[in-house]
């Protein structure tokens, strides 16, 4: 490829550069370019030549020195960052639509500049550089034949990384609202008693030390319990560790108590806003929106603000400002639980007053209409009474009269029966006289029997070592007549169970 050819090259690329980048310094060197090629002629091609690798890469660095001798800016993301001896060195590359990496290259940031580009980067994005990031730099094209292509960079645009954190943002809160999930955890009613709370929090940091210092003394009075679980909250995998914190303590609580705790805290302390803007993920933004429970976030100053701030239940500036709103609100369900006994009482104190007073009235109209009543009863007693004695005067007459008639036919018979009775009584007594001897034999034989009996008891059988064997209230004679099931056998001094298969 000749000079000319290699002018014309590059002039197109800068075209596509352009397109995308509104650049005077890009635009500058387009201009030059083009004033350059009007006035190159072709030149021989090196067609046919044998050259050795260091000859022709050396060509190669004398081609790359003068075409792109200048510093132009470059729109590219990090992909890797490490530093050695002061010099920063980078991996850059260029994603298209559907995150594949379509170029890619190495620069390096060297010493004598690094301090102050890194420092500005950082003052005024409060991020460090790291890999993930969307960078603007000015850097100049670099070839070497033992080492390679690469860019050496002089300058790096903070503006630039804090536009593309900023559309990055954006675009996840665009989704987040499209899906319907900034606002579902927020339609979530605030629970009437706040007794159980899951706490997220990285581990001994300062934020947390505020939040336990009031609530271990909530804790201690009882009123309220809180279930601590610690994840990062910064670095590329603080998003995941806080997911998994969540789904497992979640899952926690619930495996212990059949029921979801009453409210879930997220709380970090202030930070640099890069620290913080590790927390602007969306997995985790929807896993706090979908949460069964309302969640409650405190990160950060005043000033800070994340995505979670979006999604959740409610926002608070410090985990301090959290823990004196469970306070709080613990303090007002108290007051308005006071408010609702006092109410309750008045109420209660007036209707039973209201009910004694109609009470009071209704006992004195049941004593006045009980008193008339019993008069008209002592008016229709006495003269039930007086029938009643009438009546009885003649039935005891009629009555008499009949039972002097029955004790007469009474006697008769009773002097026929007696007679009777002599006959049959004289007649008995003469067979019990013929009946006493057999009597006395048949007393004899039943004696012997009775101790045979006794001789023969079960009692006395099972202190000889045998047992009975009793089945639903029935004593077993014979093993055809047991069933499967529960047994119960008998000894002299007591019963055990056994199971028939």
């Amino acid at each position: 490829m000749n000079h000319k050819a290699i002018l014309t090259a590059l002039d197109q690329n800068l075209d596509r550069l352009a397109q995308t980048q509104n650049s005077t310094d890009i635009n500058a060197l387009h201009q030059a370019i083009a004033d350059e090629m009007n006035g190159v002629s072709d030149e021989p091609t090196l067609a046919g030549v044998q050259l050795s690798l260091s000859s022709y890469l050396e060509a190669v660095k004398l081609v790359i020195s003068d075409t792109f001798d200048h510093e132009v800016w470059i729109q590219a993301e990090l992909r890797a960052v490490n530093t050695k001896g002061g010099h920063y060195y980078f991996e850059l590359a260029e994603k298209d639509d559907n995150g594949n990496i379509i170029a890619s290259a190495r620069a390096t940031l060297w010493r004598y500049r690094a301090n102050a580009v890194v420092g500005k980067f950082t003052r005024e994005t409060d991020k460090p550089l790291s890999a993930g990031l969307a960078v603007l730099i000015k850097g100049s094209a670099s070839f070497h034949p033992q080492y390679g292509f690469g860019i050496n960079i002089s300058d790096i645009d903070p503006t630039y990384t804090l536009g593309a954190l900023a559309q990055a943002y954006n675009a996840m809160l665009k989704r987040l609202h499209d899906e319907g999930l900034t606002a579902l955890n927020k339609a979530l009613p605030t629970p009437f008693d706040l007794r159980h709370v899951i706490v997220i929090a990285p581990e001994q940091a300062a934020g947390l030390g505020d939040f336990r210092a009031e609530a271990d003394r909530l804790a201690q009075t009882g009123a309220c319990q809180f279930y601590y679980h610690h994840a990062t909250f910064q670095g590329n995998h603080a998003p995941s560790e806080i997911r998994t914190a969540i789904t497992h303590a979640i899952g926690e609580f619930y495996a212990s108590h059949a029921y979801h705790a009453d409210l879930l805290v997220i709380i970090r302390g202030g930070g640099a806003v890069g620290d913080l803007a590790y927390l602007n993920d969306y997995e985790l933004s929807a896993l706090i929106a979908e949460s069964p429970m309302p969640v409650w976030v405190g990160i950060g100053h005043e000033r800070d603000k994340v995505l979670l701030d979006e999604v959740a239940h409610t926002r608070f500036d410090t985990p301090s400002k959290v823990i004196l709103a469970i306070e709080n609100h613990l303090v007002a369900m108290v007051a308005l639980a006071k408010d609702a006994m006092t109410t309750i009482s008045n109420i209660s104190r007036t209707r039973l007053h209201h009910a004694k007073e109609q009470s009071h009235l209704a006992m004195k109209s049941v004593h006045h209409g009980a008193s008339q009543t019993l008069k008209l009863a002592k008016k229709d007693s006495d003269f039930l009474l007086s029938m009643l004695s009438s009546h009885a005067k003649y039935r005891i007459h009629t009555l008499s009269s009949t039972i002097s008639d029955l004790l007469a036919r009474q006697h008769k018979t009773a002097h026929e029966h007696i007679k009777h009775a002599r006959q049959t009584t004289a007649h008995t007594l003469s067979r019990h006289k013929a009946l006493l001897p057999r009597l006395s034999a048949l007393r004899d034989e039943t004696r012997h029997l009775q101790s045979m009996i006794l001789v023969q008891h079960p009692v006395r059988t099972l202190t000889k070592g045998y047992a009975l064997i009793h089945q639903d209230g029935h004593v077993i004679g014979s093993s055809n007549a047991i069933k499967q099931g529960e047994i119960d056998i008998e000894f002299h001094d007591g019963r055990v169970k056994a199971v028939v298969k």
